[in-house]
């Protein structure tokens, strides 16, 4: 082999500052190589609409600076990520860490992130090539995003809701480690809801009955996808998430626009399901569906009625769910009034590099607590769970 052959087989790393000219079939096959666990939020076309529509890039906050590595057979790795001036729309709070180190006379901004933008849904972040170099791209991935955030001047680099193997393998490199908290519905292959409903306890078994009962009353319930969405639906839906955004954030993340691109590209990944007055959508609540996993994203309303948000949020999801012989539901961030739903609590994971020594050390502390305090938040929760406690 000639010392030319060998240098071009070495893999080249860079930074994009936009999708745009990586091809979406080379980033969707590290990013989802197996269709069996297929994560939408990390398809190109998730990430891609988002930059189209303008709710990432100039003027958000969200400048795009995705890590991929290169070798002579094309894309064999990549990290999405952002150079962030703010830490909106993450999910995994660090805002108490920015005021410390700004009153300490630091700059916290910029900071570098992996993440996908407004999702806090777990996932694969480091996408690599599967075969016996996986674990050895993960690594390179994760010191070029170290020696990206020294360059690009950012106070630190963070990689929020990963997998727990990644998590591990960040650790073991020195990331700090820090965990979360969700609430998931496992789906162990119940024909019906009623089944699902025979492993709760008879109280909570009748109060999820009269909940579901009272949130019909007067009302028809449809679920949607493919090409049975219409961009009427994607314009009562959009009505629905700026009304529930506006007064629960003040600024709701995305626009009218990307939900026409996410139609566009991935409709049969979506589920929107809608609750109807006399003919007219009065509330709605948009899901995406992988491979074993159905997503619940966003909901909004502009009428209320008792128990209706519990209904399309989460009960719909559980139907649909058993319906499609789907796992898992993930119902978003936070909320342990899941619990009682059905919905049971489990960790999120996600890795730190901080560059300076001193807040290096403070944040490591606090998250040594906090993830003690977590664990047994979790374990307690586990066990004043809805379900029947038979001997």
């Amino acid at each position: 082999m000639t010392e030319k052959a060998s240098a071009a087989q070495q893999p080249a790393a860079s930074i994009a500052g936009s999708l745009e000219h990586v091809e979406a079939a080379a980033w969707n096959a590290i990013a989802n190589p197996n269709q069996a666990t297929y994560n939408p939020f990390i398809d190109y076309a998730f990430l891609r609409a988002l930059e189209i529509s303008g709710c990432v890039g100039t003027g958000t906050g969200w400048h795009p600076r995705h890590i991929l590595i290169e070798d002579e057979a094309g894309l064999t790795a990549a990290m999405p990520a952002y150079l962030k001036t703010h830490s909106q729309g993450e999910y995994v709070f660090d805002h108490s860490w920015a005021d410390a180190y700004q009153r300490a006379g630091g700059h916290y901004y910029p900071k570098l992130q992996c993440a996908v933008p407004f999702t806090p849904v777990p996932g694969h972040r480091l996408l690599v090539r599967e075969g016996e170099t996986a674990a050895d791209l993960r690594r390179m991935l994760a010191a070029i995003a170290v020696q990206a955030t020294r360059q690009l001047e950012a106070s630190s680099f963070h990689a929020t809701f990963l997998t727990e193997n990644e998590w591990n393998e960040l650790g073991d490199m020195g990331f700090l480690k820090r965990t979360g908290q969700q609430f998931h519905f496992t789906n162990p292959g119940y024909r019906t809801f009623d089944d699902f409903l025979s492993e709760l306890a008879a109280r909570k078994r009748k109060a999820i009955r009269k909940e579901r009962a009272q949130a019909g009353q007067g009302l028809t319930i449809r679920q949607l996808t493919g090409s049975e969405i219409t961009e009427a639906d994607w314009d009562a839906f959009f009505a629905f998430y700026i009304d529930t955004g506006s007064r629960k954030w003040g600024r709701p993340y995305l626009n009218r626009e990307f939900f026409s691109r996410l139609g566009e590209a991935m409709s049969e990944r979506c589920l929107l399901v809608f609750a109807y007055e006399h003919g007219r959508p009065i509330a709605g609540a948009l899901n995406m569906i992988g491979g074993d996993c159905l997503y619940g994203r966003y909901w909004g309303a502009c009428e209320q009625r008792p128990y209706m948000h519990f209904e399309l949020c989460y009960y719909q999801a559980i139907d649909y769910a058993i319906a499609h012989a789907i796992p898992r539901v993930e119902a978003g961030a936070q909320g342990d009034h899941k619990l009682a739903r059905g919905y049971q609590p489990v960790t999120t994971y996600s890795a730190h590099h901080i560059v300076d020594p001193a807040l290096r050390r403070a944040i490591a502390h606090f998250l040594e607590h906090e993830r003690e305090a977590i664990a047994e938040i979790n374990e307690d929760l586990a066990a004043a769970g809805p379900f029947r406690k038979d001997e």
